[in-house]
């Protein structure tokens, strides 16, 4: 199947690391779709990509973050382009530091959960399904590391939230060992920022998107973490085929 024929769904797409992994599939020849709550991030991404690939993506209003919103976006996503045959979840990678544990209320730690656990899971639920049978899909997870230390002071709520993420895909690997569609997820160890938006050490977007593109174009692994912490990391990706 060529790249052409693949339709990948990018959950988070129009976020910084979506946006990234979008342009980078679209490059590539894919094509792609992407639902977002904002119409304005959608507008955002459309004049982000290169002018000659915007046929190639599909952009739906809708909420992934909730079951009925899910399964509206899956029927409207389907009605749209007919088939997914891959999927890239950037949902789970995402910052927040409000302040240590005791200053803060139960509803900022909801807030932390739903942004990095449960709407990974609702969109999991919805779209794995599309892919799950066929051993020329893959489902790939882009997570952050902060579920493995407190990044800094303030952030302890993202390290609880960002576990929860690391754990939600430890489980799905060892829950379906031997499902067709390859299972992967990417663990960046570091900040992912746009050209004009890096610090010391960060991961260029556009870098991160190459890499997870020739993941998903080389179908040749599955049920594997890759961890990514700096730069280097990714130019072996991108020059030597391999993680």
């Amino acid at each position: 199947m060529s790249n052409s024929d693949r339709v990948v769904l990018a959950l988070g797409g129009a976020g910084t690391v979506g946006s990234g992994v979008v342009k980078a599939l679209l490059d590539k020849g894919f094509k792609v779709a992407v639902i977002s709550r904002e119409s304005s991030r959608l507008e955002k991404l459309r004049s982000f990509v290169s002018s000659n690939n915007k046929n190639n993506l599909t952009t739906i209003v809708g909420n992934v973050g909730t079951e009925e919103g899910a399964e509206q976006a899956k029927e409207a996503l389907l009605t749209e382009v007919g088939k997914v045959t891959d999927i890239v979840s950037s949902l789970g990678f995402s910052w927040w530091q409000g302040g240590p544990p005791h200053t803060q209320t139960l509803k900022d730690l909801q807030w932390v959960m739903e942004t990095l656990l449960l709407s990974t899971f609702v969109s999991w639920k919805a779209f794995f399904p599309l892919v799950k049978d066929n051993s020329d899909s893959t489902y790939t997870f882009i997570t952050g590391g902060a579920g493995e230390k407190l990044l800094m002071p303030g952030t302890g709520f993202l390290t609880v939230g960002a576990a929860s993420t690391l754990a939600f895909c430890q489980v799905l690997r060892e829950e379906y060992p031997e499902v067709p569609c390859k299972l992967n997820q990417l663990k960046i160890n570091t900040g992912v920022g746009t050209p004009e938006r890096m610090a010391p050490g960060y991961l260029n977007h556009l870098d991160l998107g190459e890499a997870v593109t020739s993941l998903v174009e080389r179908r040749d692994t599955s049920h594997t973490v890759f961890t990514i912490n700096c730069p280097a990391d990714l130019k072996t990706v991108i020059l030597e085929g391999n993680l």
